[in-house]
């Protein structure tokens, strides 16, 4: 009896732990099941929004067309049409800055609170770029500048939520003085009163100096100035061997420096080559020696095969421009970004992952240097030259100019 007691006890026990056992396992498993619903559920799953600023109108309306069609065709080729990084969707909204720096900033503002991107991207000028910079930082979101050039946009303005694929003006001034630029040269230049062309004068200005050469004169003209008379006639009297032009928009000067009859006084002209608009009015340019961003048949890689046949498709035949294939490296840049981290657009996941990231562009492999997030890429020495049955001065090829070769001073 005693014994039937005493088996009974110890086995009431054992149901007792073995219950208790499960019970913790159940419970267990549970936790561990509602943990995974949790994470599923938060993974991000909403869209990407990017925020891109644009000359819509204003003085560089041709340059923010070029950019939002370079932008639009890089979102199509990164996500192979998709329109989706993993996982998430990308949506994007245009905003027009009208090429000036107050309504840049209001426009921003709303992309940031009221749209609520991820990503800003922009913008035409560097007057409105540098004036959207801080707000990057106040709301921690990765802008991409493109094509603003200003060196202080990545110098001195810099801050860690800054990332450029556009070339900034120290990349342009290592291209033009390489083209023109020696030992007991006088050069004088001529370049519009804002940051852009202060900082291309400035960066040309040491670069030059560096390979020996003087610069004599420095002359500057008003943004929306039409009327360069005055300004040219004192590059006239300086007497410089050669005038290097720093210049952007469409009201270029040209077609007075030709009036004027410049280079018939002995005076060379060297520039970057601009876009198609402006190649247009620079024939009596043609052998000028100089530098350019991008023009179309110039880079041999099948990205940029690509976008010149996508870009005749949908455009009317017409091919991409000087910012167009900056504008689809912006878009690529922050794909490849997404990809990278899965997703998250958190910023300093995203300055952590793209610094130092390189990623193939129009252009060749561009890197974001991680000291100040410029985009280190090719640029072209060329000549400008008449070519049958194009109604305008074509840049030919005279070397390539490597991302080693034209990488600029860190100035941050």
């Amino acid at each position: 009896m005693k014994r039937s007691l005493f088996f009974a006890f110890f086995l009431s026990l054992f149901l007792i732990a073995s219950a208790c056992s499960n019970s913790e396992q159940t419970e267990s498993e549970g936790n561990e099941g509602t943990e995974g619903t949790t994470e599923t559920e938060e993974a991000p799953t909403e869209p990407i929004k990017i925020g891109v600023l644009a000359s819509q109108t204003g003085g560089l309306e041709a340059y923010g067309e070029q950019t939002l069609r370079g932008f639009e065709l890089g979102l199509e080729y990164a996500t192979e049409g998709t329109m989706e990084v993993a996982g998430r969707k990308i949506e994007y909204i245009i905003e027009d800055t009208e090429t000036k720096p107050e309504v840049a900033v209001q426009k921003a503002t709303k992309l940031l609170e009221e749209d609520e991107v991820d990503f800003l991207v922009g913008s035409s000028s560097s007057g409105d770029t540098l004036a959207v910079l801080p707000l990057a930082e106040e709301y921690e979101k990765i802008m991409i500048v493109e094509p603003a050039a200003a060196d202080s946009v990545t110098g001195s303005e810099f801050n860690p939520y800054i990332f450029r694929t556009a070339r900034n003006s120290s990349q342009d001034a290592v291209a033009g003085a390489a083209a023109i630029a020696g030992e007991g040269v006088k050069i004088a230049t001529f370049a519009p009163d804002y940051s852009f062309g202060w900082d291309g004068v400035a960066a040309f200005k040491e670069a030059a100096e560096k390979l020996g050469a003087e610069i004599i004169h420095e002359e500057y003209a008003p943004q929306d100035a039409t009327d360069f008379t005055s300004n040219i006639q004192k590059i006239i009297d300086a007497k410089p061997d050669y005038l290097f032009v720093v210049w952007a928009g469409a009201n270029s000067p040209w077609n007075q420096i030709a009036d004027m009859k410049v280079q018939e006084k002995g005076i060379k002209i060297s520039t970057g080559a601009p876009d198609i608009a402006a190649l247009a009015t620079m024939e009596p340019l043609v052998g000028m020696e100089g530098f350019t961003v991008y023009y179309h048949d110039l880079p041999q890689n099948d990205m940029n095969t690509w976008l010149v046949e996508e870009h005749k498709k949908r455009f009317n035949g017409d091919v991409p421009d000087l910012f167009t294939p900056g504008g689809m490296t912006a878009a690529i840049a922050i794909v490849e970004a997404l990809k990278k981290t899965e997703g998250e657009a958190d910023a300093d996941t995203l300055i952590e992952t793209m610094e130092g990231m390189s990623f193939d562009t129009p252009k060749g492999t561009m890197t974001f240097r991680p000291e100040d997030h410029q985009a280190l890429q090719s640029l072209y020495a060329i000549k400008l030259e008449k070519k049958d049955g194009v109604p305008y001065p074509v840049p030919v090829l005279i070397r390539e100019l490597s991302p080693e070769e034209t990488a600029p001073p860190i100035r941050n």
